[in-house]
């Protein structure tokens, strides 16, 4: 996968790569241009405790630098679920809009098969790449059960 596919994403992706590929990577670079901010003395813990704003020019410029990618994840991942990008609008509602997209894209399956956004299985290293964690159960043979050559003969 190149940098721009990853950047600005199309189709739809499931909710392992929407947490590993975009949202833990870019809120690790939040985290880091805030401690960047602080090292510079940019921003102040004190001004941040008392209700300031956190915002650096280095938070400032990885926040509008990621922006792109985290919106174009958030919306092939609301495609997973058969909902359209609109639904990204959710978080203008202050508190409760943040939580429910959290909700919608990080926590809840997408649609089982094709949707209109695209085949299922959209995952970062192609379709059908995520395997199952445990492989499905075999059925029982038929017919009653074989002691095993070792076990005593049944006397009963």
């Amino acid at each position: 996968m190149s940098f721009w596919q990853w950047y600005v994403r199309r189709g739809r992706i499931d909710r392992r790569t929407w947490w590993l590929h975009y949202t833990v990577p870019l809120a690790g670079l939040a985290v880091l241009g805030l401690l960047a901010d602080l090292a510079m003395g940019n921003s102040d813990l004190g001004a941040m405790a008392a209700g300031g704003s956190p915002y650096g020019p280095i938070v400032l410029t990885v926040g509008l630098l990621t922006a792109p990618a985290s919106i174009s994840a958030s919306a092939t991942r609301l495609h997973d679920r058969g909902m359209p990008a609109w639904w990204l609008l959710l978080g203008l509602v202050p508190y409760v809009g943040g939580l429910a997209l959290l909700v919608l894209n990080g926590f809840l399956r997408g649609d089982a098969g094709p949707n209109r956004y695209g085949p299922a299985g959209g995952s970062a290293y192609g379709p059908g790449a995520q395997q199952p964690l445990y492989p499905p159960p075999t059925a029982p043979p038929a017919g009653p059960p074989v002691p095993p050559p070792s076990a005593p003969p049944y006397w009963g």
